[in-house]
């Protein structure tokens, strides 16, 4: 079971931008990797290059003048090397500031990506990404011929919620409901909140025993609110798939399966409804 939304298929255009930020990611470290095998290169170049200056003039006891030119070289050696060295702190610190702007961008593609995949309110997927991922599970099903069941959920009452005990209360019930919702389904199901108090569950390769003890687990539940017990229940329908079903006929048989369910049970002026389940 999961505390938090699970992983599944990204947009394209959330994959596409991380793929871009890998993409920078690997020319920097290509770069760092170069400047520091660079930096090796050449202070081994100069070292020997002075250690040869240098060596015949003290074995062989060179004249004045031309320790003279000998010192000049050295000097001049020791200069390039310095100076190579300030270039390479400075590719360093290139390279850092890059890295950090890198970094910012992965953490704004991911507020972006969140952003275009999650509803605020409860964590959960929104209908968006629902939608992508309930064609590719269909596409697999018709391909694989793998089980895969659609179930919508809907809270009984809301608006008499909202109505006594205001928003604040509205919205604490729906985010305890979606994270009781998160807690009960599978690490390869989809949890959505579809809109208002309206949620979806996409549950590949799901019998119905499995579905019942989704339904079973999750149940009713009282919310304390301000020291009163707000009774929460809620009202289910659900699709499974047939070979030919579109995703839009999924989610419009099981919708139509969850609001018989609703007028069947339905009474007026009631806080309290027990849950209902109907399959389409």
């Amino acid at each position: 079971m999961n505390d938090i939304p699970q992983a599944g298929a990204v947009p394209s255009s959330a994959a596409t931008d991380a793929k871009e930020l890998a993409e920078e990611r690997r020319r920097i470290e290509k770069r760092g990797w170069w400047v520091r095998g660079y930096s090796i290169f050449v202070i081994l170049l100069l070292t020997f290059a002075v250690i040869s200056l240098t060596l015949p003039s003290i074995l062989s006891g060179a004249e004045t003048i031309f320790r003279i030119k000998l010192t000049e070289a050295v000097f001049g050696l020791i200069t390039l090397i310095v100076l190579f060295n300030l270039y390479t702190v400075y590719q360093e610190i290139l390279i850092k500031r890059l890295r950090r702007q890198l970094l910012e961008k992965q953490d704004h593609s991911y507020i972006l990506r969140n952003l275009a995949m999650i509803d605020p309110l409860t964590g959960l997927y929104n209908r968006r990404f629902a939608e992508q991922r309930l064609a590719a599970e269909v596409a697999r099903s018709e391909r694989r011929g793998h089980p895969l069941t659609v179930l919508t959920l809907d809270l009984n009452n809301f608006k008499e919620i909202n109505d006594t005990y205001g928003h604040p209360a509205g919205d604490q019930v729906l985010q305890e409901f979606a994270s009781r919702l998160n807690k009960v389904i599978r690490g390869a199901d989809l949890a959505v909140r579809l809109g208002g108090d309206e949620f979806l569950v996409v549950l590949p390769e799901c019998t119905l025993e499995q579905l019942k003890l989704v339904l079973q687990r999750l149940s009713s539940f009282e919310l304390d609110w301000q020291g009163q017990k707000i009774p929460v229940t809620f009202s289910a329908g659900w699709k499974d798939y047939e070979m030919g079903d579109r995703p839009e006929e999924m989610l419009a048989r099981a919708d139509e399966a969850l609001y018989t369910s609703k007028r069947a049970t339905k009474k007026p002026k009631s806080a309290t409804k027990p849950i209902t389940t109907v399959k389409s």
